[in-house]
């Protein structure tokens, strides 16, 4: 049983999907398994993952569904995934030769495991330049959000967990007519019980493409905005910052507006939230502008 998988949900990126395949090739430890969650691809795709099969080079396992969405391809890798480790390579993304090496290091001489979710390393452009801030030298363990918190950290971070700590946190719901929920809702709901050990080293070499979602979120809102307002409720939870949750409060606004419905159903932070009302009106008409143009 490999110890590591490396999972890439995908959609039509045939077109770029091999400069993550050799990369994996290139690795200098070879104890993952690559899971490719094909989300419903009508290009190539599955063609050219038989042909990296064939050949043998690395351990890949291809699975197949109806297009959901990029969260819908998390729920499906979480549900099939049987390594210790699990970490997620989007497909316009790849991995530094010594990635899969310097996460395998870390995590086997960490002690503590039982009380440890995963590792949080960096993220970096094609330039060598880091996505954000590096994070402090003085910090080894730590959750994601308070990362960002308490700590000054800014980025991207890339997000090694552990598969039994993520199983038991419930999946990203599957909201009728909508593809999207973010990520980051889970990463938060983890933060509350574990922390991971944080690592100043390269995980993950990304490039944002014009049809990925990072590209795209004035429009993502519109399209996704009960995903968005599930993340916003998880985010407002677990805020302990007032002007924190007023800013989330002001996204809840708008996503239940695009959504159709109360701004206090299923809200945790009802008071903050009413004083947010016209704020939150001004931000739905300044998405709505963002959109047009």
């Amino acid at each position: 049983m490999k110890t590591l998988t490396i999972f890439t949900p995908t959609y039509n990126r045939a077109y770029c999907l091999h400069q993550l395949y050799n990369s994996l090739l290139n690795q200098t430890n070879q104890d993952f398994i690559w899971l490719i969650i094909d989300d419903g691809s009508t290009d190539d795709t599955k063609q050219l993952v038989d042909s990296w099969k064939y050949e043998n080079k690395i351990s890949i396992e291809y699975i197949f569904q109806e297009n959901k969405g990029m969260h819908s391809g998390h729920n499906t890798a979480y549900d099939n995934i049987k390594t210790e480790l699990n970490v997620c390579i989007d497909s316009d993304d790849f991995m530094p030769n010594d990635a899969v090496e310097n996460i395998l290091s870390i995590w086997n001489t960490t002690n503590d495991k039982p009380n440890i979710a995963g590792i949080i390393g960096l993220d970096s452009y094609k330039n060598g330049e880091i996505v954000g801030t590096k994070i402090p030298d003085n910090i080894f363990r730590s959750g994601l959000s308070q990362l960002y918190s308490n700590h000054g950290v800014s980025g991207d971070k890339k997000i090694v967990l552990r598969t039994d700590i993520v199983n038991t946190f419930p999946r990203y719901p599957i909201f009728k007519g909508e593809k999207f929920v973010p990520l980051g809702s889970l990463y938060i709901m983890i933060d509350q019980k574990h922390q991971c050990v944080c690592l100043n080293k390269v995980l993950c070499i990304v490039e944002y493409l014009p049809d990925g979602s990072s590209r795209n979120i004035f429009s993502q809102y519109k399209k996704h905005p009960n995903g968005f307002r599930y993340s916003r409720i998880i985010e407002m939870k677990y805020s302990n910052s007032i002007l924190y949750t007023f800013t989330r409060a002001m996204h809840l606004i708008s996503s239940s507006i695009f959504a159709r419905k109360s701004f206090f159903k299923d809200n945790p932070k009802p008071i903050i939230t009413f004083f947010a009302i016209p704020f939150g009106l001004l931000l739905h008409i300044y998405i709505h502008i963002k959109i047009k143009k």
